[in-house]
């Protein structure tokens, strides 16, 4: 709360340093100091809005650091090689949001792209922001796959969880784990594949797995694995308790797997659309670059 408060009172001298400016510059002569203004103005403008975006994220959740993770649809390589291409589009987002991110377990497909990929996002309203991705991904391109170039259609799901802290109680019994050690895939040093070290880590109870082989140590991964875990079994608790209020919250949108959010459409021609808000753009290469925020920012202001 204190941060809010300080940022305010920042934009707001900020704010009253402009009004000064442009007192001294009425008559509009000096043109060097009209640019600065412009663009002063549009930093300012730019603060402004975050702040507005943060003030829809009320949530409990909302500030806390998140874990997503990128699954392929049916469709082989074509899939495989659209999840990997979300991937890099959520690095780059994070990237411009100065996220710190990590990639906590990654499958390669055997041709190209990833049977899946988990990261571990940290930073300020991480999950309130990403939230907004959970869902089916959709695109629409001319394949580079198929040797007479056809367009195909590929589906990829995104999933976010809030990371939990240590203080919140998940209880989660050691009789009720299954573990197994396997030998880490891909591509490395001379350190990889060399021991059992990836780690898998399965809870009967509700069946929810969780897995981590990015750790050169058994130890670290197993650590991580149980990270995942804690955060799964926590989303799933706070997915039972919206379902006994659904008859309070009739009208509040209910996260699901099998909705389809956003289309990325490459050919017959350009544009991503999000079903959900209709906000679309035919940039697509900007938001492939990591421009997402128009996106979120309208999926956070509608619900």
């Amino acid at each position: 709360m204190k941060e809010t408060v300080k940022k305010f009172y920042q934009v707001d001298a900020k704010r009253k340093d402009l009004d000064v400016f442009i007192e001294l510059n009425k008559e509009g002569e000096d043109g060097e100091l009209i640019q600065e203004l412009e663009e002063s103005i549009r930093l300012l403008q730019q603060e402004v809005a975050e702040m507005e975006v943060e003030s829809l994220l009320g949530e409990e959740d909302d500030p806390k650091d998140a874990i997503l993770t990128i699954h392929p649809g049916a469709g082989g390589t074509e899939a495989q090689d659209w999840a990997e291409m979300l991937l890099r589009m959520y690095s780059r987002w994070l990237e411009r949001k100065n996220f710190d991110f990590h990639i906590m377990d990654k499958q390669d497909g055997e041709e190209a792209g990833i049977k899946s990929v988990t990261l571990e996002i940290k930073g300020k309203f991480a999950y309130g922001y990403l939230k907004a991705e959970v869902g089916v991904h959709r695109l629409v391109r001319i394949s580079p796959f198929d040797a007479n170039s056809r367009r195909h259609t590929s589906f990829a799901s995104v999933f976010v969880f809030p990371e939990v802290e240590d203080d919140v109680e998940i209880e989660i019994n050691p009789k009720d784990l299954r573990v197994d050690t396997y030998r880490a895939s891909g591509a490395g040093g001379q350190h990889v594949n060399k021991t059992d070290s990836a780690v898998r880590i399965t809870h009967l109870p509700s069946g929810i797995v969780a897995q981590c082989q990015s750790e050169r140590s058994q130890h670290m991964n197993r650590e991580n694995a149980m990270k995942i875990l804690r955060a799964r079994l926590y989303q799933k608790l706070k997915e039972e308790e919206a379902e006994k209020r659904s008859e309070i919250e009739k009208n509040k949108k209910k996260i699901s797997w099998g909705s389809q959010i956003r289309s990325y459409i490459f050919q017959p021609y350009s544009m991503v659309k999000d079903h959900r808000t209709n906000v679309e753009t035919g940039n697509v290469q900007a938001v492939m670059d990591g421009e997402l925020d128009d996106f979120i920012n309208a999926f956070l202001s509608t619900k």
